[in-house]
Parts: structure tokens; C-alpha cells; sequence
């Protein structure tokens, strides 16, 4: 159990997910990351057994009853849901680029949520669109994996992962992405540390305004800046 700190009350991570299953309805279909860097690093991947390292929460939703788990080793989601099966059987290099649970997520045009984070911290779909433009300050680089699939059979693997360009001091920051979002209407809910603390935008929405931001060559103050070392 885990204490509500805005409300001073007793949950289970389960309850939280079996909300969004509500709203969503018999039809709908969820998707929580279960995102884990630490891969990159060690190059040990278990489809089955390895944790999410984005929080309780996405840590019950890979346990959860009926979750399917996509691939990739970085950057898999536990999917629950009528779309479940379409979405685990996707295959994408990179996990952001046009066979990821980004782009069939953007071509049913679903919703994209954030609870209780702001965007620097949980919207990695302006990564998608940015993959998708090929964008000058993002590059992607190859790592080799020890993966261990669902039937237990471990083999090396190779897969992208789509990092700032560090040789240019390219920081990612979308706050301002964030701001403007809210601005334009885009955002629907609660802003982080206000009540819930819930927020979707459709991916529609956030697709077009990250191409559009991009191709105006307003992606520089958007979506990272450049560390200039104090000059």
C-alpha cells in the first residue's frame, strides 16, 4: 500500500490502473511505460522478469493480469486492452520510430497522458516526431543486448536508442513545449501538483505541433537547448 500524499490516503498501485481501465471502457486499450535505461548500460534484457524503472505504478502494471509487454528492451509499455496483442506484436528498432507503440498509438490517435509530472520528466512522444523528421541534434546509437525472450531463449540482440547529441552540449528540455501546449488548449485535465494531476492531449494534437515547431525552426528553446558552459 502507498499513501496519496495530496489526499492522505491508502492505495494500491493496481487501483490506479484499474481507474484509467474504467474510463477507458471494455473497448479501450491502455499502454504504461515500463521504460528502463539502465539496459543501455548493462546490455541484460528479460522480457519477463525485467522491472520497470518508471515507478510503483508502472511496476503493477507489468504484473498486471491480461498485460502484454512490447519489445523493445528501453523502451517497452505493459499493454492491457482490447488493441493489446496488435501493439505487443510490433517490432521497431529504435522503439520511438514508425513500427513503435508511438505510431500506432498516433495513427489511432489515442491519447497521450501524464499523471502528476511535468514534461521534461514524461512525454517522450515529441522523441517520436523528432525521429520522424530526422532531426539534426538527436542521433541514434546502437546497442547490443543480451535479450532473454518470453519462451526463455536468451540471444544477443542489437536495437537504437535515440540520444542527444552530447559532442554539441544538446540538452533536452520541453518545458516550453510543455507551456505552450497548455496554452493552445491542447492540454485536458490538471497541471502537475494541482489537484489530480492529470493531464491527456490527444496525439494527433502533439504530433502536428512538434512537426509544425520543428519545420518552423523553432525546435532550439522548445525542445532542448545548448549548454554553453557558462559563456
Amino acid at each position: 500500500m502507498y499513501i496519496c500524499k495530496s489526499k492522505n490516503r491508502l492505495f494500491r498501485p493496481e487501483d490506479v490502473i484499474n481507474s484509467f481501465l474504467s474510463a477507458l471502457g471494455p473497448d479501450g486499450t491502455l499502454l504504461i511505460p515500463l521504460f528502463n535505461f539502465s539496459v543501455i548500460n548493462g546490455g541484460v534484457f528479460d522480457i519477463l522478469n525485467t522491472p520497470s524503472a518508471m515507478g510503483a505504478i508502472t511496476e503493477a502494471a507489468r504484473k498486471y493480469p491480461a498485460a502484454l509487454r512490447t519489445e523493445h528492451p528501453f523502451l517497452s509499455f505493459a499493454v492491457i486492452g482490447r488493441h493489446a496483442e496488435r501493439f505487443a506484436a510490433l517490432r521497431d528498432y529504435t522503439g520511438i520510430g514508425p513500427k513503435s507503440p508511438f505510431a500506432l498509438l498516433h495513427q489511432m490517435n489515442g491519447r497521450v497522458g501524464a499523471l502528476d509530472l511535468d514534461d521534461n520528466k514524461c512525454m517522450s512522444f515529441y522523441h517520436h516526431v523528432e525521429q520522424a523528421l530526422n532531426v539534426p541534434y538527436r542521433f541514434i546509437k546502437d546497442v547490443d543486448v543480451a535479450y532473454t525472450d518470453e519462451s526463455g531463449t536468451l540471444s544477443a540482440r542489437s536495437f537504437g536508442y535515440y540520444a542527444r547529441d552530447w559532442d554539441n552540449n544538446i540538452i533536452t528540455d520541453v518545458t516550453l513545449a510543455g507551456e505552450k501546449l497548455w496554452h493552445l488548449g491542447l492540454y485536458k485535465g490538471e497541471r502537475p501538483g494541482i489537484g489530480h494531476g492529470f493531464r491527456t492531449v490527444l496525439s494527433d494534437d502533439i504530433y502536428n505541433f512538434t512537426e509544425d515547431a520543428i519545420r518552423s525552426g523553432q525546435a532550439e528553446g522548445l525542445f532542448y537547448t545548448i549548454d554553453k558552459g557558462g559563456v
